[in-house]
């Protein structure tokens, strides 16, 4: 049997993919049931955070268990294969035990060195355990994992490489400013009570916030969080719990907000975080709020006004400028397709009524800068020479509409985008007067809420980029040798125990020998004596031993190095070992590590 692993996280997948791809408790524990009923494994263990899903097993084929794993996590997932599979990476035997191993010390993590996917790790093999989906490779796998985080972050300076993703967060939301100068004396709404959440209430504590609310579905756990804050000694905080429903009026007292949540849809939505604003003093909170509805009409094809009413990307048969649809000239003469002159090739759309600007088939993947180029072509284009009011448009108005585009394809992610486009400038924000940190997955808060004045959303997205170019510490260099060392280590101990069933199995048969030939022995001398017969039975026992010291040391030596599998084979061969006498002794041994296990489920 053999270790794999197949999975996703921030580093293959968008942050888009991996929230469609979370798997809630009901699902990793179908997913757990299902893999250890699949033929080509034996044993399984979900790994699933905010950032990464992943699927170990040990598997007695490689290519049927990739095959196996992957169609099980787009069915549990939800995530068509087709889709999933371009995201998704595999590692084997020692590669799986490296990859995990520097998930454990947090070189894998979206904050490098943080800390809390050691407590994930731990979830995830007692999650195992009480499924009893983890056999003895897993629990070695993950126990092993556990002390390799813990050996890098007690060695190390690890923990000076990064923080919690809660305290990289809120440096984000502070934007350079010292996090603690930022959050003093401001109020504080976590929405969430589980460990992320906790977390983040504890680090706006320390921060000096002058006051924290907990909002969460089981009244209880907001409680008694609400209470641990309060009685914090010296980073005791004002702290009090409220009910979900009391969220929108806590909104629009808070300056601060923290959302972790299980919740499959939005908590908060962009209406909602619109009208807390508003009446703020934010300049342009009604244009925010305006444009909330306009992304409402996205997805049904609408040109928001704010876009201009004749804005459409499209062919000869696009609507006109005008809005009106005149045909002729100011037809031909829409975004592009119909004239030659067009600096971009767009491919003609037929008309429809309402057909917006963001339509996909025109501008999918399309850069900002051509954008702007296609902006000034139609700004220089010539004017319809109709007559009527319904004839004349602004050009600028278009111009305008397509450099919207630009930042609202960066912004909203509405648009497919096959290449990141380049930063647009685009008129200068308000200052925030609300923070908004979402650190669920999927996100609890609508991403809409980027386009409003007036308020900061950092979220997984914005993090992953901005983790992306995050400094990477000295200490991460010495983490990894660490890792390396104890996934050398563990591979050579694995091997190890692997060919142990065989030589004991050889010894089992080396004693029968010695049995065998003392009772023929007492059979053609019945005249010995006990003190004589002991002698020699000892005496034989001694040479047998002594036979069997140095190749059985050898051969443990020779198994545990890379490659080493085969001596096992050899052994077998070489002593006739009946192979249902070594599986015995391989079940013998997974029966006596039962006890350890259920000791394996305290803490780690």
């Amino acid at each position: 049997m053999s270790l794999l692993v197949v999975g996703l996280s921030h580093r293959s997948a968008p942050v888009s993919v991996l929230e469609r791809a979370t798997l809630g408790m009901d699902a990793q524990v179908k997913l757990l049931q299902d893999t250890v009923a699949a033929e080509p494994a034996s044993e399984a263990a979900v790994l699933a955070t905010c950032n990464r899903i992943e699927l170990y097993a040990d598997v007695d084929k490689f290519h049927a268990g990739v095959a196996e794993l992957s169609t099980l996590l787009a069915q549990h997932s939800g995530v068509g294969l087709d889709e999933l599979t371009p995201y998704l990476y595999v590692h084997y035997e020692d590669r799986a035990v490296h990859h995990l191993f520097s998930v454990a010390c947090g070189l894998d993590s979206m904050v490098v060195g943080e800390g809390q996917i050691l407590g994930q790790i731990k979830d995830s093999l007692a999650k195992a355990q009480d499924l009893h989906t983890a056999g003895r490779l897993l629990n070695d796998l993950f126990q092993q994992a556990l002390r390799v985080g813990k050996r890098a972050h007690s060695e190390t300076g690890i923990d000076r490489a990064g923080q919690s993703l809660v305290t990289f967060g809120l440096e984000q939301l502070a934007a350079g400013a010292d996090v603690q100068a930022w959050a003093r004396g401001k109020k504080a709404l976590v929405i969430g009570a589980g460990s992320m959440s906790s977390l983040a209430a504890a680090t706006l504590a320390r921060a000096g916030v002058g006051e924290v609310v907990i909002a969460n579905r089981t009244a209880d756990r907001a409680e008694r969080l609400a209470e641990i804050l309060s009685d914090g000694g010296d980073a005791g905080v004002a702290a009090r719990a409220v009910s979900m429903e009391s969220v929108p009026g806590e909104l629009t007292r808070a300056d601060v907000v923290v959302s972790c949540t299980g919740a499959t849809g939005l908590v908060l939505s962009a209406e909602a975080v619109a009208a807390a604003v508003s009446g703020r003093g934010v300049l342009d909170v009604p244009d925010a709020v305006a444009g909330r509805e306009d992304v409402a009409r996205l997805g049904a094809g609408e040109v928001p006004p704010r876009f201009g009413s004749g804005a459409a990307l499209g062919g000869t048969n696009a609507r006109s400028l005008s809005g009106e649809g005149d045909g002729g000239d100011a037809t031909a003469r829409g975004l592009g397709g119909g004239d030659e002159s067009c600096p971009l090739d767009l491919a003609p759309i037929p008309a429809v009524a309402d057909f917006s600007v963001i339509g996909e088939g025109a501008v999918a993947g399309m850069a900002a800068a051509e954008l702007e180029q296609h902006a000034a072509w139609v700004d220089n284009a010539p004017r319809p020479q109709t007559g009527g009011a319904g004839a004349s448009f602004d050009p600028a108005q278009d111009a305008d509409a397509i450099v919207a585009l630009a930042a609202l394809a960066a912004t909203v992610g509405r648009i497919p985008e096959r290449r990141k486009p380049e930063p647009v400038v685009g008129p200068p924000r308000p200052a925030p007067v609300l923070f908004l940190l979402d650190l669920a997955m999927p996100r609890d808060i609508d991403a809409a809420v980027h386009r409003l004045g007036g308020v900061r959303l950092v979220d997984i997205e914005s993090l992953a980029e901005a983790s992306a170019d995050a400094p990477m510490a000295a200490d991460v260099d010495q983490v990894r040798r660490i890792v390396a060392d104890e996934v050398a280590a563990f591979g050579a101990a694995l091997r190890a125990a692997h060919i142990t069933p065989t030589v004991v199995a050889l010894r089992t048969m080396a004693a029968d020998v010695v049995a065998n030939e003392i009772a023929r022995l007492e059979g053609r001398l019945p005249e010995l004596d006990d003190k004589h017969r002991a002698e020699i039975t000892q005496t034989v026992k001694r040479v047998v031993d002594k036979l069997l010291h140095a190749p059985t040391v050898r051969v443990k030596q020779l198994a545990a190095e890379p490659g080493g599998a085969g001596y096992a084979d050899a052994l077998r061969t070489l002593f006739d070992l009946d192979q249902e006498t070594v599986a015995a002794v391989s079940r013998a041994e997974r029966a006596d590590d039962e006890p350890e296990n259920s000791k394996d489920r305290g803490p780690a």
